[in-house]
């Protein structure tokens, strides 16, 4: 089940802010950007790069998930590890609000998100 119409254009909103506060300097984002997506009841932000085999593609690869549990309210929060599979951010697994999950990337306290 996708998000309310409402809340998904506030998510929106809040999260663009966060991905213009995060992207590189524009002399290199022609190679690398930050973006962000909204599938169903998940936002996730992913690095974007240019192929190296073939500068008219790029390879996205994925940051950060938040998926909302409508049943309790809040937001699980996933890191992507080597094996290209999303895992639960065990330091701080859950978040109540998008705001908080920003935050949590942000923070990156275990360098999962960043590197």
């Amino acid at each position: 089940m996708a998000l309310e119409e409402f809340d998904q254009a506030l998510i929106e909103v809040k999260v663009a802010e966060f991905i213009t506060k995060h992207r590189p300097p524009e002399r290199v984002r022609d190679k690398v950007d930050l973006s962000f997506r909204i599938e169903d009841q998940s936002v996730i932000i992913f690095e974007l790069r240019v192929n190296w085999r073939d500068a008219s593609q790029w390879i996205d690869s994925p940051i950060a998930k938040a998926t909302y549990v409508k049943k309790t309210k809040d937001w699980k929060v996933y890191w992507q590890r080597a094996d290209l599979k999303w895992h639960r951010y065990e330091p701080v697994g859950t978040v109540e609000s998008v705001d908080d999950f920003l935050q949590v990337v942000d923070e990156d306290e275990f360098a999962c998100f960043w590197g």
